[in-house]
């Protein structure tokens, strides 16, 4: 029998809605019309980064406010909400016209993020802060237990890298963008110095860039 969307968000993601209509919008895309995530995903936003400050305070309480940021960045990035809602399979019951399905709407990372925030502003309608925090600490457990040093960034890694060389510092170039809104593609260049360049393609202007900064430091055993 197939699964619905109520049995899985009590199975899966330990959330038992009483309106199952804020479940239904938040796994709906406006490709489907008006009645969709967009309002849900703007309010679970603000709510995952109170939550997710708050946890990072009472885990590291004796952190510097920078450390304490780098950590929070990696937490709440579009890669890592992504992999949390693969993780929870949320791409199985994405609602998504035809043509968002057909163009791969269900494995974007920008559409499974979004969808993962809505369900956290879902959760805080339904039951407030508690259930919303308690939705946030199953979901994100794993991902926090990855994180004992406090990582940095790419990009920023870099540039300490050019630094430590003397070499010019890293300049990123877009190269273009492909694909539907909802479902972009941006390819960027980046150069250090005059070392062979390194391309990479991301969902997101920012993302194409740090994923470029990863294949630099991997190339140059940075």
């Amino acid at each position: 029998m197939t699964e619905t969307p109520a049995s899985w968000a009590r199975t899966s993601l330990g959330l038992a809605f009483q309106d199952e209509s804020l479940l239904m919008r938040a796994i709906t895309h406006k490709s489907l019309g008006t009645d969709n995530y967009e309002r849900l995903e703007f309010l679970g936003d603000r709510v995952l980064g109170a939550i997710m400050a708050a946890w990072l305070c009472d885990m590291f309480p004796t952190e510097a406010e920078g450390t304490l940021t780098r950590r929070m960045a990696r937490l709440v990035s579009r890669e890592t909400c992504a992999r949390v809602a693969r993780k929870l399979g949320v791409a199985r019951h994405l609602r998504l016209g035809p043509q968002a399905r057909s163009d791969g709407g269900a494995n974007s990372d920008n559409i499974l993020g979004d969808v993962l925030e809505a369900l956290i502003g879902a959760a805080f309608v339904e039951g407030g802060m508690d259930a919303a925090k308690a939705f946030v600490h199953h979901a994100w457990d794993g991902e926090l237990a990855s994180i004992s040093e406090a990582p940095k960034h790419p990009k920023s890694a870099v540039q300490e890298w050019a630094a430590a060389k003397a070499l010019k510092g890293p300049v990123y170039r877009l190269l273009g963008r492909t694909g539907p809104h909802h479902n972009p593609r941006f390819k960027v260049e980046l150069a250090v110095d005059r070392l062979p360049p390194v391309e990479a393609e991301g969902a997101s202007k920012q993302e194409a860039e740090t994923l470029a900064a990863e294949a630099f430091l991997a190339a140059n055993g940075g």
